[in-house]
């Protein structure tokens, strides 16, 4: 396989990205998102003019491309552009599409029992890693990338190494949970990675976690169009329903923004139904 060129262009970029301590992801999505830029133009993206910036971004949108994926885009060539190139008035040319703020999918504790219950085999190994999804409220490449030193069922507690946006964290490990890994652990004894993939030096991939998930849905007839990441916003919507402090969540979440933990306050329907109107104080004095 032909190794690709790094131009001093690209490399100065890496430098950049390196001088700032962006997170490996971060690096590799920015320099992706630049190259698509630079096949569309046809030429070096740092060539680039404010008129072609307007038909990149015209194109994204004739390409029907999700909000999300824009905006992702336009992070990338603003680092680009303001920070490699230093061509910091490029900025003033691109724009950012606001994303309908959607609620998240939750499921039921119920639900989440017949899912669990109905997770495919071989043996309890996706069964105890979706377990992890949902008892920690672990990310899927969070999960995939547990180590068995990350368990500690001393301190009763889960290390999360370089988490979303480079951090880490603690996670919670309740006492049923580490009854499940235990028993996965005597089961398949993994070294290194808590779940392996194939060759086991590999850790497991969050596609084939996210097949497992959409396998038991399906088996536990979940007719919500619940993903994988469900099982994430069902963890903080349970523990906002059982009256734990909304900033104890975010912590347990790795949020950065407590914003961002505050909107399972709109699926929070047990907290919703039992929060009283203040139509019924009204009332008593009627």
């Amino acid at each position: 396989m032909k190794e690709e060129k790094t131009t001093p262009l690209r490399q100065r970029m890496i430098e950049d990205m390196h001088i700032r301590g962006l997170a490996e992801k971060t690096q590799q999505a920015h320099i992706r998102n630049v190259k698509l830029f630079a096949a569309f133009l046809g030429r070096s993206p740092d060539t680039a003019t404010p008129d072609d910036l307007r038909a990149w971004q015209l194109h994204m949108v004739k390409s029907e491309v999700s909000a999300t994926t824009f905006n992702v885009r336009i992070i990338s060539l603003r680092f680009f552009f303001g920070v490699t190139c230093g061509r910091e008035e490029m900025k003033r040319y691109m724009q950012f599409h606001r994303q309908p703020q959607k609620l998240p999918v939750v499921l039921s504790v119920e639900e989440v029992a017949a899912l669990l219950a109905a997770v495919p085999g071989p043996g309890l190994k996706y069964r105890a890693a979706l377990g992890i999804s949902y008892g920690a409220g672990l990310r899927a490449s969070e999960v995939c990338h547990l180590k068995v030193t990350d368990i500690d069922s001393q301190r009763m507690l889960i290390h999360v190494d370089d988490g979303k946006g480079g951090r880490d964290r603690k996670a919670m490990l309740s006492p049923s949970l580490l009854e499940v890994l235990r028993q996965y652990w005597r089961e398949s004894r993994p070294e290194g990675w808590l779940f392996p993939g194939k060759p086991k030096i590999t850790p497991l991939s969050p596609r084939q976690l996210n097949r497992a998930f959409t396998s038991a849905k399906h088996m536990a007839g979940i007719a919500k169009p619940a993903t994988l990441h469900t099982l994430r916003h069902s963890f903080a919507t349970h523990l906002l329903e059982a009256n734990t402090d909304v900033r104890v969540i975010q912590v347990l979440l790795g949020h950065a923004k407590l914003t961002t933990t505050a909107r399972y306050a709109h699926v929070a329907t047990k907290t919703i139904r039992s929060t009283v109107s203040p139509f019924e104080q009204m009332k008593l004095m009627m």
